[in-house]
């Protein structure tokens, strides 16, 4: 018999809808939650495309995304989360906004509830500090899109109990992805290594080492790489890449995290990457196109 049964989804953007969605088709009720109305409906709307889409490509039937999607319950009052077994924090990256629903929960729910935060950057231990149950806390680190991406980061902290550890790396197994093992270090593993790679991409173009085009066609071509760094960073966000850049470089003081002026001056464009429709590619046509940027002649 599963320990965990319903789980909670705290947050409902591209990361916790993403979440929401994978858990509903492992077979879990999933308890979605979002403080307005407005931005439940938005999310839970987001969930059934993602399930649709699953439908069209193959991957999932009609029979099981009507069955997923009667797993799903929407909500806005935190107070309705307090029989979920597991919760997952899937919050903007803001520590005091984390630590803040952190202890509302611990208020409400027993302390039997296990707390799991999808941060990519910031300490679980901090977050974990922040509750009476810190054996109780894990990162449970999904990367996006969460229902195609196979990997999922479990990072213990000194706090963390075996036995937590051992029902998070079951939960994790049941929903057919990937675990490793991270140490409770800003950017864990993958973002350890990946943050680097995309902010120095960054500072090459910036140092008219080669254009977007090159750059990116030189890493898929020459390595093998799905995606090039600069639509990687497209993809991402160049905000929240800004954002975690600044977190690291704040935790680490080495030069390989710290932000190019590039990247600030396109935030403060507001050329975000494909969430606005710019970044360093346009994508107001049918095919992506480099953006000029007028760092060396075009």
């Amino acid at each position: 018999m599963k320990e965990i049964r319903e789980v909670g989804v705290l947050g409902c953007g591209a990361m916790g809808s993403g979440i929401a969605q994978v858990l509903a088709t492992a077979g879990y009720a999933a308890l979605v939650r979002e403080p307005e109305e407005e931005l439940l409906k938005s999310g839970m709307a987001r969930i059934e495309k993602g399930l649709e889409r699953a439908v069209e490509k193959g991957r999932l039937d009609a029979a099981a995304k009507d069955q997923a999607l009667s797993r799903l319950r929407g909500v806005v009052s935190l107070e309705e989360m307090k029989d979920c077994q597991l919760i997952i924090e899937a919050l903007p990256e803001e520590l005091d906004l984390k630590k803040e629903h952190l202890r509302k929960l611990d208020a409400l729910c027993p302390a039997s509830t296990i707390f799991a935060s999808n941060t990519s950057s910031l300490s679980i231990t901090e977050l974990a500090a922040c509750t009476g149950r810190p054996e109780k806390v894990i990162g449970l680190h999904f990367f996006n899109p969460p229902p195609a991406m196979e990997l999922v980061e479990i990072v213990r902290t000194p706090f963390t109990s075996s036995h937590t550890l051992r029902v998070i790396r079951e939960f994790v197994a049941l929903l057919s992805k990937t675990p490793i093992l991270a140490p409770d270090r800003c950017g864990f593993v993958v973002n350890r290594l990946l943050i680097p790679y995309l902010l120095d991409a960054i500072q090459s173009l910036e140092d008219g080492l080669a254009s977007v085009e090159e750059i990116d066609e030189g890493m898929r071509l020459g390595c093998g790489h799905p995606m090039g760094p600069l639509a990687l960073s497209d993809f991402i966000g160049l905000d929240l890449l800004l954002h975690i850049s600044e977190i690291m470089f704040g935790e680490y003081r080495e030069r390989r995290f710290a932000p190019p002026p590039l990247l600030r001056r396109m935030v403060r464009a507001g050329w975000l990457g494909r969430k606005t429709g710019r970044g360093f590619y346009d994508y107001s046509g049918r095919e992506p196109r480099a953006v000029s940027l007028g760092l060396r002649e075009e």
